[in-house]
């Protein structure tokens, strides 16, 4: 039985085909869809990444005719109306843009203003956000019946459908969804003055229908789900620590509980995902760099990347060195529960004042900045989970870093087999609904 997982993200489109839930083929393509808009704007062509989606989709059918089910994940937040055909009435309004952090008055944003009326801390590049903002500005396109992630519409359009029916994964990642009832909050909905009309119907029922060629369509899942699935391949006893632009910290939980410093967000089985995400995560590493290839400029007149010696000059790392690093907060964005925050360096003296003490303490201060969150979750006298799990970029190409987490988490670090995780994860989902499930209760 062969299935196939579609991941929808910023940057890239992926799919994976899968048999008997091992890939078979990977295909990655760019997601050249952006458009212009105001500066605090963040927009891409929904229509040209169906159209991306589907080219991708009919290449590899034509290599794997035997397909039999299609699996939706990729971007949250985000959102784009549609009319009553199921068509765009406006762009991907997707989770980098800052309509949130526009001021509705001379006190607070946008963003500070629905969370105080509804009580949930939304931030901007949430949809529900997003729309309360275009509802007060008049900026709700003409003719708009109804919202959904880029995910639901993909899924969608494949499955012959005109309206969308989003899974909570999804819906959990627009904000003001009542968790444990699985549908967004109407009080909260009053409150903030926003009918519920244009809110998209939520279910979990998983299939969504057939393509032309009979083919089935699930629901589109959230993209952190989905990458969890696929990277702990159904093994939910397992802490997933993924590093990427971002970074975040994923610990399944099979009751609905509720932790300071963690999400609660919903999972594909009934079940939930403990999650606590940094906002700078990787891109703290990034920034390093750049400081590095600024520090080089100045010197020689020449921009070079400095990753490689970056990477280089830790081969000659000491247990010395790494007890003697500063100590680094990499909080450039803030915290999801405060943006204000900055980063700040301590604990320096003359003798760690050096690139590579730097470096040290840069990816020390990224893993503590995860370890945290994971100590507020065993401050509640949960089971330590037995399996550590990697995935991302920042892991798999800087093995210093793995060693650092594997040192603070105590535990040896395993990276997913998987390099296209949330592919993967939409692949083994649709088994559930094709007849090739995967025992998910190891």
């Amino acid at each position: 039985m062969r299935t196939l997982g579609l991941d929808i993200g910023t940057t890239s489109i992926s799919a994976v085909v899968c048999e008997d839930n091992s890939v078979i083929a990977s295909r990655t393509i760019d997601n050249d869809s952006n458009l212009q808009g105001e500066e605090w704007e963040s927009l891409q062509d929904a229509e040209k990444i169906l159209a991306l989606s589907c080219e991708l989709l009919t290449s590899l059918f034509a290599e794997f005719p035997t397909i039999s089910g299609i699996g939706v994940t990729g971007q949250m937040h985000g959102i784009l109306y549609l009319d009553a055909k199921g068509d765009p009435l406006s762009p991907l309004i997707n989770w980098k843009d800052g309509r949130g952090d526009l001021l509705a008055d001379d006190q607070k944003t946008w963003a500070q203003d629905l969370s105080r009326q509804t009580g949930y801390q939304l931030s901007t590049g949430y949809g529900v956000l997003t729309h309360y903002v275009n509802e007060k500005k008049g900026w709700v396109p003409q003719g708009a019946k109804v919202f959904c992630t880029i995910g639901d519409y993909i899924a969608m359009k494949l499955a012959g459908r005109k309206s969308p029916q989003i899974h909570p994964t999804n819906a959990a990642s627009l904000g003001l969804l009542d968790l444990q009832k699985g549908s967004f909050d109407r009080l909260a909905l009053k409150k903030a003055g926003l009918a519920p009309d244009l809110f998209p119907e939520v279910s979990e029922e998983g299939f969504l229908g057939r393509t032309e060629n009979g083919t089935t369509v699930v629901q589109s899942i959230g993209d952190n789900q989905a990458s969890f699935l696929g990277a702990t391949e159904g093994v939910k006893d397992s802490l997933l620590i993924n590093i990427g632009t971002g970074s975040q910290i994923s610990i399944y939980s099979p009751h609905y509980v509720e932790i300071s410093g963690l999400e609660t967000r919903p999972y594909v089985d009934g079940g939930w995902l403990l999650v606590g995400a940094a906002l700078s995560g990787g891109l703290s590493f990034a920034l390093l760099e750049r400081f590095f290839r600024q520090s080089v400029k100045m010197v020689t007149g020449e921009e070079k990347n400095c990753y490689g010696p970056m990477m280089e000059a830790m081969e000659d790392i000491s247990p010395r060195s790494l007890k003697n690093a500063p100590v680094i907060s990499p909080l450039f964005y803030g915290t999801r529960q405060d943006p204000t925050l900055t980063a700040s360096i301590t604990d320096l003296h003359p003798d760690n004042f050096t690139p590579q003490h730097l470096i040290i303490g840069m990816m020390k201060g990224m893993s503590h900045e995860l370890y945290q969150m994971f100590e507020g979750y065993l401050d509640q006298d949960a089971k330590r989970p037995e399996h550590l799990i990697g995935s991302g970029n920042g892991l798999r190409r800087n093995p210093y870093l793995v060693r650092i987490i594997e040192e603070e988490f105590g535990g040896s670090l395993h990276l997913s087999g998987q390099t296209e995780e949330a592919a993967y994860g939409a692949a083994l989902y649709t088994s559930s609904f094709t007849g090739d499930a995967i025992d998910r209760n190891r």
